[in-house]
């Protein structure tokens, strides 16, 4: 902490990024740990392919999972399921998303600031010199350690950072992979699926 506190006040926004971006970081592990449901996918699939729509409609009309609800919304809206399908994956998509753009900013952000505090210590040990002259050394090498902190400090944060979001990007690449997968095959498996009085008498009361 003598260290960071040793690098002039840039360091308080810098922190303020890495408590930010912590928190995010943390929501968005936790969001996407409950996010995973392929075996209950396949399942609602398989039950649409034997003709049981109701127990599929039924397995996904109050999941929240992400691909459970876009697959909810084609058995639902079954006379049009590829629209339904569609906009309900934005939908979740957009909320896959959520706080990556925060991150990027911390990314792009953390660097310029450690940036400016580097400017800001040189500028303070020039200064020094012009009044002083090389006399006094430490005064010049305090404004130079100044410098090298908030520099260090603010690639840290971005470096930190930049991995977790990567990981979240590579994901929600994943996740939109597996949405048109099985998007696509819940709208062939209605097709050749027929339509049960069940089905139609639990969307009358859904």
């Amino acid at each position: 902490m003598d260290v960071l506190i040793k690098g002039g006040w840039v360091i308080l926004p810098l922190l303020f990024c890495s408590l930010v971006a912590v928190t995010i970081i943390i929501e968005r592990i936790t969001f996407f740990r409950n996010s995973k449901a392929p075996e209950k996918a396949e399942r609602v699939l398989k039950s649409i392919e034997q003709g049981n729509i109701a127990e599929a409609y039924e397995l996904t009309k109050s999941a929240q999972i992400p691909i459970l609800r876009i697959l909810s919304a084609g058995i639902f809206e079954h006379t049009a399921p590829a629209k339904a399908m569609e906009a309900a994956a934005i939908k979740e998509i957009s909320a896959m998303k959520r706080g990556l753009a925060a991150l990027d900013t911390i990314i792009t952000l953390s660097p310029l600031l450690g940036l400016l505090g580097t400017i800001i210590g040189m500028i303070g040990s020039f200064q020094v010199m012009a009044v002083g002259g090389l006399g006094q050394p430490h005064a010049v090498t305090g404004g130079v350690a100044e410098a090298l902190i908030a520099t260090a400090t603010g690639i840290s944060v971005a470096v930190v950072t930049l991995i977790p979001y990567n990981y979240f990007q590579a994901r929600i690449e994943k996740e939109t992979e597996s949405i048109e997968h099985f998007a696509t095959r819940l709208e062939i498996a209605l097709e050749k699926a027929p339509r049960s009085e069940d089905y139609e008498n639990s969307k009358k009361y859904a």
